[in-house]
């Protein structure tokens, strides 16, 4: 099979043939037709995860149909049309016992703990606890933007912060995770602010239904949060992963607010500060959201099955694998307006 690899940290990544998988016990094989290409991917290149081992391939949010299974598995087979988590749980941990197998403690992760789906197969451990079933409604491409972006974002409005309809979102950074929050607030029927200094990106956010749009670059954006809102937003979603926009989420917060931390705090920006003051003062609560576990994916498909969301309007582009492997490096640089995907039907383009 063909897989882009790279062989050292920020170095080029090159499409070159590598073997055929085969399947754990416990496992599945998914020839994949489409993956999203993500900051997470992105930190993974930098070297800023500590679990990758080179040489390596990237990617974490994809779409196929399984080719293989491994004699354990009951639940699947061949032919089956699935997404899956970003991060998947092992089945026997206590927070997978609990149902948590998002934040398992033997997680493993297409792209971090092995080889991911920049690459026209990829193997999903212990896949009767982790794959998702794809309605046929639901195209690849739709569904490789849903693998970490959308479902996180979708977990943290609606199952972390609680959003209400009337409340309102402010979301600091437009990218994929931002721009899923936003529209999964909008359907809710909260009122949304959306901060970036990317001018498309917040023209994207206007098309989608934000409320209001600020740029950090020109404006002190806590206090015109509070202008727009009078007393402050009652929630506020970190999507980037900064120790501004971090201090900025938690400072713009109306008494009893909801913060939650999406974007990945690593390499420079780990360990933010926060203004804890604000925090006792007002009674604000601070989450965490680290994806969603696979039993919760079909109330999400639900939703996209009856047109409340459509996550395909978050898909700016599609690129072949080649192109994909080297937007990834330039990601930090020249960031998408939207989702990029990489189409797996072009893989030798």
């Amino acid at each position: 099979m063909q897989a882009a690899v790279f062989e050292k940290f920020q170095s080029p990544l090159h499409v070159r043939e590598v073997p055929d998988l085969e399947p754990h016990a416990d496992g599945a094989i998914i020839q994949v037709h489409a993956c999203g290409i993500c900051r997470s991917d992105w930190h993974a290149w930098m070297g800023h995860d500590s679990e990758i081992r080179l040489p390596h391939v990237p990617g974490h949010e994809l779409a196929g149909v399984i080719v293989s299974v491994g004699k354990q598995v009951s639940q699947w087979r061949p032919g089956d049309r699935v997404t899956v988590p970003f991060c998947c749980g092992c089945g026997s941990c206590e927070e997978c016992k609990r149902g948590n197998t998002h934040i398992c403690d033997a997680y493993t992760q297409p792209g971090f703990t092995h080889w991911g789906a920049f690459a026209e197969q990829v193997e999903i451990r212990f896949a009767d606890i982790n794959l998702v079933a794809l309605p046929e409604a639901v195209d690849f491409v739709s569904a490789a933007s849903l693998g970490c972006r959308f479902a996180t974002s979708f977990r943290a409005l609606v199952d972390q912060a609680r959003v209400r309809a009337g409340e309102w979102v402010a979301i600091h950074g437009c990218g994929g995770v931002g721009l899923s929050a936003l529209m999964i607030a909008r359907a809710i029927g909260a009122l949304t602010i959306a901060i970036d200094p990317n001018r498309e990106r917040r023209a994207m956010a206007a098309g989608l239904g934000a409320t209001e749009s600020i740029d950090p670059t020109n404006e002190d954006v806590v206090q015109r949060i509070r202008e727009i809102t009078g007393r402050g937003a009652q929630v506020s979603v970190d999507a980037l992963g900064h120790h501004q926009t971090c201090w900025n989420s938690i400072a713009c917060l109306a008494k009893r607010g909801r913060h939650v931390q999406v974007g990945l705090m690593l390499g420079s920006q780990s360990n933010p500060p926060i203004p804890m003051s604000a925090v006792i003062a007002g009674e604000l609560e601070i989450y965490g959201s680290h994806g969603m576990q696979a039993v919760d994916y079909p109330r999400m498909l639900r939703w996209i099955a009856t047109g409340v969301i459509n996550p395909s309007e978050l898909v700016s582009n599609t690129v072949p694998l080649a192109q994909g492997a080297k937007l990834l490096t330039e990601l930090d640089r020249y960031p998408n307006s939207g989702i990029t995907v990489i189409d797996m039907s072009t893989v030798s383009a």
